[in-house]
């Protein structure tokens, strides 16, 4: 079953929706804003670059850490029962729907990521690093495919 093809401002635009409504009663510290707000910032340059293999990176790596800032903001500030009223148990509810709904936003933005042209393989590249006394013999690239490597060096026709 192939899921629908779902914009990328559809996805952010959700998402800021549900963290204005999060934050429309001071439940969460300024960090909880902060942090989702800036990752949808991320989001709008992955919107603007379409081409740009870092922005739907940087943002679908924001999106993962926000789902570990998030579990912490709403375990460590989720009020006491007494004092829960109807604004706040509404702003707690759409923080953990916008909790609950990131990793389907992340599945979707990585299938992005894979349209855009990014590929599985997981790439170290140590020869360009400060530490490349330790680069040698095929450690340098793990996960590099190289069964599509085409030559590009003109061939030398046989001696006849």
């Amino acid at each position: 079953m192939e899921l629908p093809a779902v914009n990328l401002k559809a996805i952010i635009l959700v998402h800021w929706l549900l963290t204005v409504w999060g934050c429309m009663n001071y439940v969460f510290p300024a960090s909880y804003a902060w942090g989702n707000f800036s990752v949808l910032a991320v989001g709008i340059w992955a919107i603007v670059q379409r081409d740009s293999l870092d922005a739907i990176m940087m943002f679908l790596s924001g999106l993962l850490l926000t789902v570990l800032t998030d579990i912490i903001h709403i375990s460590v500030f989720y009020p006491p029962n007494k004092y829960l009223a109807d604004v706040k148990r509404f702003s707690i509810g759409m923080a953990i729907f916008s909790l609950l709904l990131k990793p389907v936003s992340c599945y979707l933005v990585y299938r992005m990521y894979r349209e855009r042209g990014g590929e599985y393989a997981f790439n170290i590249d140590l020869e360009s690093s400060s530490d490349s006394h330790f680069a040698h013999n095929g450690v340098t690239r793990a996960g590099w495919d190289r069964s599509t490597y085409e030559p590009i060096d003109p061939q030398d026709a046989p001696p006849q």
